[in-house]
This record gives C-alpha cells, structure tokens and sequence, in this order.
C-alpha cells in the first residue's frame, strides 16, 4: 500500500509499506487482550502495614483477664488500639503477572494499532532526518506543525541520532526505535511517527 512521506518542510513523496502492518484487520479483542496482559504485568503493589506480631513494644497484659468489668485484652498491640497492629492490612508485594505475550500476539496487535492509528489519520511517516537538529525549540516547532504533540516516535538508528537530543526534553514525546516500543505505547500516544527507514527496518519483522 501506497502512503505519504513528508519532509520536515511538508513536502510530500509516497512510499510502498506493508499491507499487513498499516491496513490490516483491527483486532480489537486482541488489543484489548494484549493491553491488559501488559498493564498487568507492569503493576506492583508495595503498600505494607505491619501486623500485630510486628510491633514493637511489651508483651505483658493490660490488666487482669476478670473482675475489672472490662473486655478481656492480653496487649496493646492488638489492631482496636491506637499504634496497635493492623487487621487484614496489605502484606507487601503481590504478583498481578500473567503470561507471557507469545509473538504472535505481540506483532498481531501491533499490526492492528498501527492500522487503526493510519486509519484515523494518525500515522505519520517522515522522510530520514539528515540534518542534526539540536535545539528543543526548534523540533518543537516541527512537532507542532504537523499536529504531534504527543506521539511516540520511532527512528532507524542514523535519524535517532541526530535528533535524539532535542526530543528528550519534550512532554508527552517519547522518542525510541523499532526494537523498543510495545503495543501498549502505540496506544497511550495520540500520533505515531515513523522515518521511511524506520518502517523499512519494522517491515523485515512481518516479512
């Protein structure tokens, strides 16, 4: 298939790119699958309270087990007291992992974004960059122009060099290459952008 390719200045070329990486079926099923399975292997959960065997302090007994007309109570560590244990509280780490993301799965739903993201417009392909650009304002600027403000961008290696430094500092851009990005980031951004070698080097993936 048959898309644009524009220079940072807008000029246009076309390009011949893969039909099942930027029109294929969109599986939303999978993405959804693959999303969740990602997220919930990110997630960690690190809150801990201590229990009433964790609390430092005596172990003697408040006051006799009868005749006093109150509860019963062995010490102040119990969880109804202030600076006590606490009851059912979080133990620490859990695992929310799932399994693995076989290949497949992965290509597939990132085949399925990436069409989504061609089919609303969302998908920008550049030409390589050529000439380093070293001022934050100035790839700024070129961001804006082409409405991609929040995008991720993916480079070859030549390109990723030269524009690297000026990106890094940008907000809501994430600037990385075709063996480093997951479905889960081609969803979080708005646009998607590619440089033609870049494309070339994801296309030997789904050749």
């Amino acid at each position: 298939m048959k898309v644009d390719s524009i220079n940072i200045n807008g000029k246009k070329n076309s390009i011949e790119v893969l039909d099942k990486i930027i029109s294929s079926k969109i599986n939303k099923k999978l993405i959804s699958l693959v999303l969740n399975k990602t997220n919930s292997n990110y997630k960690g959960r690190k809150a801990k309270t201590k229990q009433k065997n964790e609390i430092i302090g005596s172990t003697s007994k408040i006051y006799a087990q009868k005749g006093t007309g109150g509860a019963r109570h062995a010490s102040r560590k119990a969880p109804i007291f202030v600076g006590g244990g606490v009851a059912h509280g979080p133990k620490g780490e859990s695992n929310y992992k799932k399994r693995k993301l076989n290949k497949n799965e992965k290509k597939l739903s990132i085949a399925s974004l990436i069409s989504e993201k061609n089919k609303l417009k969302n998908l920008i392909i550049f030409n390589d960059f050529n000439q380093e650009i070293k001022k934050t304002k100035e790839m700024n600027l070129i961001l804006k122009k082409f409405e991609a403000t929040n995008s991720l961008v993916i480079l070859d290696k030549s390109s990723k060099e030269k524009i690297y430094r000026s990106t890094k500092n940008i907000p809501n851009v994430k600037v990385t290459d075709v063996n480093h990005f997951s479905a889960y980031d081609i969803a979080k951004f708005k646009k998607i952008i590619f440089t033609e070698s870049s494309i070339k080097e994801l296309e030997k993936k789904y050749a």
